[in-house]
């Protein structure tokens, strides 16, 4: 699951480095040159100007809404790459778009910005990796240490992590010299830069060879847990480090006793693997009726949402939609999303904000109606959510007995919702939700979808349910601040 930031810390903040504004503004022009270099020598600005102006501004914003320069320089990763391609992809065709509708391409030849997408991604790239060379070179005159020497036995993902923490949290205290791994394969290869010296049945050889260049070897970590390796290979590990006293290690072992376990866990996955039930026939279709039915709300809604989300915008700031961790089907968490309605519960200082001040006029309006709720209308289609079915509550709020209710996706709206909602207590909800869970069929959920209405044109039981949610979100707002003071203290 992505990890997302509390709503206070998610403020925009346009990271542009000037050589990355500068090859905005520079690379349209050598892309016209490339392709035809009289159009810019006869200063045709009629054609030259549009054309500058439109992809130098989409580039820029391509950059920023794809975030290309979040990640530090020097850390150049797979991922930044990948952003770039996509803010070069949205700043092309965007800027084609656009161009073709305001002046057809005339006069601009149309290879060109292909050309310019090529040329855009080699100066983000090449200025990426210069830089990471550039640190990797810096990392590389620390790599004279004088600290434990490790060989790491296994080539996986695991150990390439361990190699890169090493490397950059203690790099003159612990330094993995060699990789072995069981794939003859992959001798020759390196993992994080570190060389794959041989096979584990090596090991003895390989630290005689680095004794012999004037290098002691300390330790002997596994990449995986005991049955990694081979019983005979793990003998003949286990006897190298015996007869030369070297530490033995796990990698696994040692992650998990650097993690401190919780206390408590909320293991609905455990209560729902012991309790079977027949659900209705009717849930095998329901997949297909919620995926058909988001997508149609979703264009026919599409002008609502888009406003709603300028009054958000305008109201609230960024960001426009609130996340919560609920727990769906099988009790798996998944972020559920709506409207913002309240101001967020701290300032960017980490200072709280009154509570009496933190809804707004819009933001009691789209309580009072509902509308922040539609957002939910992707958490169907993306398939953690379906139309009808039991809410998705937190962890807390979960009734005693949620065998029944977490079988099945949670619904926008549902039986419990056209009978209180909010105004009922969770036990209640939790026989209404069970009910439903055991009867549902077409005509059941649209029924549900009528009563729906019903419920949000009937403004004064709408306007009181929507209070109470107000009131909820308020006391464990504060619950939740004053238990923070409380462990400061």
């Amino acid at each position: 699951m992505r990890v997302l930031v509390p709503t206070s810390r998610t403020l925009f903040k346009a990271n542009l480095s000037i050589w990355d504004v500068g090859w905005a503004l520079t690379s349209p022009f050598l892309a016209l040159y490339l392709r035809d270099a009289d159009i810019v020598f006869r200063a045709e600005w009629g054609v030259v100007g549009p054309y500058w102006i439109t992809t130098a501004g989409f580039s820029l914003i391509g950059f920023l809404v794809f975030r290309i320069q979040d990640e530090i320089a020097q850390y150049f990763s797979v991922h930044e790459m990948l952003d770039i391609a996509k803010a070069i992809a949205f700043a092309e065709v965007a800027s084609c778009i656009v161009l073709f509708l305001l002046t057809r391409l005339d006069g601009i030849p149309r290879s060109t910005p292909v050309i310019h997408g090529l040329l855009l991604a080699i100066g983000l790239i090449a200025t990426r990796a210069f830089l990471s060379i550039l640190y990797g070179k810096e990392r590389a005159e620390q790599d004279h240490s004088n600290g434990p020497r490790i060989i790491l036995i296994g080539a996986n993902r695991l150990s390439a992590v361990f190699i890169r923490l090493l490397n950059a949290h203690t790099p003159d205290q612990r330094r993995v010299i060699a990789v072995l791994d069981e794939r003859r394969a992959m001798t020759g290869l390196s993992v994080s830069r570190v060389r794959i010296l041989g096979t584990p049945q090596h090991l003895e050889a390989i630290i005689d060879e680095f004794v012999f260049h004037g290098i002691h070897t300390e330790q002997v970590i596994i990449a995986g847990e005991a049955d990694f390796l081979s019983h005979e290979t793990m003998r003949e590990v286990q006897r190298v480090c015996d007869d030369r006293q070297l530490r033995l290690a796990f990698l696994p072992q040692m992650i998990d006793a650097s993690v401190p376990k919780p206390a408590v866990t909320f293991g609905p996955e455990t209560e729902l693997q012991s309790y079977t039930l027949t659900l209705p026939s009717f849930y095998r279709l329901k997949r297909w009726v919620d995926i058909c039915g988001s997508l149609a709300l979703i264009v026919l809604l599409l002008p609502l949402l888009v406003a709603v989300a300028l009054l958000v915008l305008l109201d609230l700031g960024v960001p426009i939609l609130f996340w919560q961790q609920r727990l769906g089907r099988g009790g798996c968490p998944f972020h559920i999303y709506k409207f913002r309605t309240l101001r967020p519960p701290f300032d960017p200082h980490g200072n709280p904000i009154p509570e009496n001040s933190r809804l707004s006029a819009i933001g009691r309006l789209l309580r009072v109606t509902r509308i922040d709720e539609l957002p939910q209308l992707l958490n169907v289609l993306k398939g953690d959510m379906s139309l009808i079915g039991p809410r998705p509550l937190l962890p807390e709020d979960q009734p005693s007995n949620t065998a029944v209710r977490l079988l099945v996706r949670p619904g926008i709206t549902g039986w419990a919702q056209v009978h209180g909602g909010k105004l009922v207590s969770p036990d209640e909800k939790a026989k209404l939700d069970e009910w439903y869970i055991r009867n549902a069929s077409v005509w059941l959920d649209l029924w549900i979808v009528i009563m729906t209405l019903r419920v949000l044109l009937k403004s004064p039981e709408s306007a009181a349910e929507a209070l109470a949610d107000v009131e909820q979100v308020q006391s464990k707002s504060v619950a939740i601040s004053s238990a923070a003071r409380k462990s400061s203290l």
